[in-house]
């Protein structure tokens, strides 16, 4: 199931617009009802369907809601966004998939894994562009940043094994990339998302305490600065399929993440969402 992140080639733009007017004020996400602790489809109907969609993320403003999914009708992958504009959510085709997309967290930054785009003046993206050194030659999946500018990113190999490296940005340079632990490494460890603080950091992983296939994983930050030993967020969010690619919302609140729903062989990868009560739950946990 890891072919579903690789990376496709980027394409040619497609502009489409489609206006959506769902609610505001306390449903003001796409008109969700917040999830509680246990996580469900995010926005049926709307985002997730029957077939694939995959890695959603917000801007910092919470304004704009990025993701993937396949167009049945074409048999290709394409990025998508919900701007919120005067109170309507408006979806936009924005191109074929380009990456796996973040939001740095000043809004600046529109990470594609190894690629990405900076925010103009006027609020619009510039074209994509690609990472220099030190980051050129990996084949990174996906990144994100901290508020410090620290990259923490995943290294996708041929034999679908990986690695998650990070970088710190230290007088305006980044420093290359240094393997985090054994602990967070085991060969078979992707997509990390790194708190905005780099108090925690989340991914996924194969391991052997796991609940069958790939499961979303928590580490805190130690006072010495090392990271603790990963936690299995536990069997309301991680099942027996596929669970990965898990990111929290800019405003703290919700645990966004991936899960096949159904055979594999369905092809159906929804966007669930929770809660992150768990978060500081586990923490005073362990």
């Amino acid at each position: 199931m890891i072919l579903v992140m690789v990376v496709n080639a980027c394409k040619s733009e497609i502009k489409e617009t489609k206006e959506n007017n769902f609610l505001t004020g306390q449903r003001s996400i796409l008109g969700q009802k917040p999830p509680d602790l246990i996580p469900i489809p995010f926005a049926p109907g709307i985002v997730t369907s029957a077939g694939w969609e995959y890695g959603g993320v917000f801007s910092p403003d919470m304004k704009e809601f990025y993701f993937l999914r396949k167009n049945e009708r074409i048999k290709e992958q394409e990025f998508v966004v919900f701007k919120n504009e005067g109170g309507k959510w408006n979806e936009t085709v924005i191109s074929n998939r380009q990456g796996q997309p973040f939001v740095s967290p000043n809004g600046q930054t529109l990470h594609l894994g190894g690629r990405f785009k900076e925010r103009n003046k006027n609020g619009t993206w510039s074209k994509i562009k690609k990472l220099q050194t030190p980051f050129d030659n990996l084949p990174i999946m996906r990144l994100t940043a901290s508020s410090k500018g620290t990259y923490f990113f995943d290294e996708f190999k041929q034999d679908y094994t990986g690695d998650i490296r990070y970088s710190r940005l230290i007088e305006g340079k980044y420093e290359e990339p240094k393997l985090l632990s054994k602990k967070i490494n085991t060969g078979r460890s992707f997509h990390p998302f790194i708190a905005p603080d780099e108090s925690y950091l989340i991914f996924d992983s194969y391991r052997e305490d796991g609940y069958g296939s790939s499961d979303i994983y928590i580490s805190y930050r130690e006072d010495d600065g090392t990271w603790g030993e990963p936690i299995n967020l536990g069997n309301k969010i991680n099942t027996a399929a596929w669970e990965a690619s898990a990111t929290v919302t800019p405003d703290g609140k919700y645990l966004f993440f991936n899960r096949i729903v159904g055979p594999e062989e369905d092809g159906n990868v929804d966007i669930f969402w929770v809660d992150t009560h768990f978060i500081e739950v586990l923490k005073l946990k362990n």
